[in-house]
């Protein structure tokens, strides 16, 4: 369970804006994470704090492939990042990361900025405790819960191996 403040973004917040260009030679989570979403608020990653969500509307991450705009959401560690949807490739960059994602329209729409949210990755489960609604967003199977509980693919590849040893 993570409880915690909302940051709360709009639609199509792309790739670029995530990840702005000028950071893109940085190649690790701790090196990009200073400059997440400065495209939208250059101010954010100095007011965000390790564990609190965020929240995107439609077509949250769309754009470029670039790996770079996961990994700099992952370098500031938000509990979890719920949006009405999703670019698909970065879902599955999110995900191949570790990034804790959900998606719930009805939660990313009504959930406002500031807001005091709990969230089960588990079963998806997701608290508004300013407004007092709950919402349900489908979480992710058994196995993808598993990579994202191992902080991604790598890591869960190597505990798998490990296990086989």
């Amino acid at each position: 369970m993570i409880r915690a403040r909302v940051w709360k973004f709009g639609d199509n917040i792309d790739t670029d804006r995530i990840a702005p260009g000028p950071y893109l030679h940085l190649t690790t989570p701790e090196e990009l994470g200073p400059h997440a979403l400065e495209g939208v608020d250059p101010e954010f990653p100095k007011k965000f704090k390790k564990g609190e969500i965020i929240v995107g509307q439609l077509n949250f991450g769309c754009g470029s492939s670039r790996e770079q705009a996961p990994s700099a959401l992952k370098g500031i560690a938000p509990g979890a990042i719920i949006a009405a949807s999703y670019g698909r490739i970065f879902l599955r960059n999110g995900v191949n990361i570790g990034l804790p994602l959900l998606t719930c329209a009805e939660a990313a729409h009504e959930i406002k900025d500031g807001d005091d949210v709990e969230v089960d990755l588990a079963t998806g489960k997701i608290t508004d405790h300013t407004t007092g609604k709950t919402y349900q967003a489908q979480p992710f199977p058994e196995a993808i819960q598993q990579i994202i509980a191992a902080g991604g693919m790598i890591n869960y590849v190597r505990q798998r191996v490990g296990k086989a040893e």
